[in-house]
């Protein structure tokens, strides 16, 4: 048994300690917002935090995140109070198939987590592993600072 604290609660899976987080979290915590793309780590669809870091989720084995704080999807905000990053998203109009937008997001977040004024360089090095097959990635960077001023607006106000 692995105890995991995900998206604020704790957590127990029967699991071995080699089983990727990505199945545990779709399969055994019913948590489907991260995707499984290519599983092996080049997509970023099943892109997660883990303490505040972005991790791939399937090439994260269970047994290396146990006791540690993991943020999904579901866990970044809600519909009724969505995370900066999601409501840039919607406002930029990012989303076309939908499919990679969970690990685009997490990967948005955990950038604005540590870098509150991202250049181009920063967004384009911090998404690089995260592929769009639909192409947005010219209204994933406009979002991403489109959060950024909303984050550093909220700091000064």
């Amino acid at each position: 048994m692995t105890t995991l604290k995900v998206n604020g609660a704790d957590r127990t899976v029967d699991a071995p300690g080699d089983t990727p987080l990505l199945w545990v979290l779709r399969d055994e915590l019913n948590l489907t917002g991260t995707k499984y793309g290519c599983g092996m780590g080049l997509c970023g669809a099943c892109t997660v935090h883990v303490n505040g870091a972005a991790v791939r989720a399937c090439q994260t084995p269970l047994a290396t995140v146990a006791g540690k704080r993991i943020t999904t999807i579901e866990g970044l905000g809600s519909p009724q109070t969505l995370h900066i990053v999601q409501k840039a998203w919607q406002e930029e109009d990012v989303p076309q198939c939908g499919y990679c937008q969970s690990g685009q997001i997490m990967s948005a977040a955990a950038l604005l987590g540590s870098t509150r004024n991202p250049s181009d360089h920063d967004i384009d090095a911090a998404m690089a592993g995260n592929i769009c097959r639909c192409g947005t990635y010219d209204r994933i960077r406009r979002a991403i600072h489109r959060a950024a001023a909303a984050l550093r607006k909220e700091t000064t106000a």
